[in-house]
């Protein structure tokens, strides 16, 4: 019936697809790979509602936030990301787990609508949504609620400023895109520039009463793959944190599928039997984000190193990117 308004409420947010280059075409619109957590704020019977992709609660956690989004208009849903900027400007998503939720620092950076004032949008070009965020939404809101504006550069000065800022990748979006809940389709697209992604932690090496180092994987056809161990980017404090969350996760199997391996390997990164002795196996429930230089041809990553854990990622959704 006309004039009837839809109620928001939180739906799954569209996918970017990992890519190894990105079109380029005036097609498609160019964005920063923000390093963060997404997001969805949703404002239903005059409340907000910020959450996670996994539909987790994120009010308390970022209360400035919430209150920059007072304005929003009723029945409307807002995708972004929760991003830290460091001292330098840059994205980090080290920072973002170790700040408080009152620093300055934190922001909400929008990039789309699928949803304003009761209408669904999620069939309109990414333009139109793009157009009614910007000209109709971003105006009423307050810090630390911020556009995620288009880079307007050709594409190869893109990848170079990225390259020299140190951002953690672009992303391109075909600018007719609907917004397509949940899916994956490509239409939207993802390239890391300096190598990292996600990956389970599967298993650690014990050092004392602390841990050592941290084993870690990927999923491929919903069976676990050792990827690479590795002791860089822990503190004296976080390798004991480590051993807290470890308690309850101990399991007797290894649960990687591709262990033991026959050797080593070059870089010394593949898991041989005798090496397994001194391993201790973990549930694989903890997703952690890892930083790398490359992958090998054997499939290891090579100097790897642990940034943070990512509280909000699901361990069967962690693929080699």
């Amino acid at each position: 019936m006309a004039g009837v308004r839809e109620k928001a409420a939180f739906i799954e947010p569209m996918l970017l697809l990992a890519a190894d280059s990105l079109p380029n075409s005036p097609d498609y619109i160019y964005e920063v790979k923000w390093d963060g957590y997404r997001a969805l704020a949703i404002k239903n019977g005059g409340k907000i509602a910020l959450r996670s992709r996994n539909n987790n609660d994120f009010n308390p956690r970022y209360p400035t936030i919430v209150e920059g989004l007072a304005k929003l208009p009723d029945e409307t849903i807002l995708d972004g990301e929760i991003v830290a900027l460091d001292k330098t400007g840059r994205p980090s998503f080290n920072e973002l787990q170790n700040v408080r939720s009152s620093d300055a620092f934190i922001f909400f950076y929008v990039f789309d609508v699928p949803m304003f004032s009761g209408k669904d949008l999620s069939n309109e070009s990414l333009s139109t949504r793009r157009h009614i965020l910007e000209q109709q939404i971003v105006p009423t809101l307050a810090d630390p609620i911020r556009y995620s504006s288009d880079l307007s550069a050709p594409l190869p000065d893109l990848i170079n400023a990225a390259k020299q800022q140190g951002l953690e990748g672009l992303v391109a979006k075909h600018r007719n895109s609907k917004y397509e809940s949940g899916r994956r389709s490509g239409a939207w697209k993802k390239m890391r520039i300096n190598k990292a992604q996600e990956f389970v932690i599967g298993g650690y090496t014990p050092a004392g009463n602390s841990s050592d180092a941290v084993i870690f994987g990927y999923y491929a056809n919903g069976r676990l793959h050792y990827a690479a161990r590795t002791r860089n980017g822990f503190t004296p404090a976080s390798r004991l944190t480590f051993m807290k969350r470890f308690k309850g996760l101990e399991i007797s199997e290894c649960p990687f599928v591709n262990l033991p391996e026959k050797q080593s390997g070059r870089w010394g990164q593949g898991l041989t039997a005798a090496k397994m002795i001194s391993c201790h196996w973990l549930s694989p429930q903890l997703v952690g984000q890892f930083e790398f230089v490359e992958w090998t041809s054997d499939g290891h990553l090579r100097h790897s190193s642990f940034v943070a854990l990512r509280e909000n990622s699901k361990p069967r959704d962690v693929f080699r990117e």
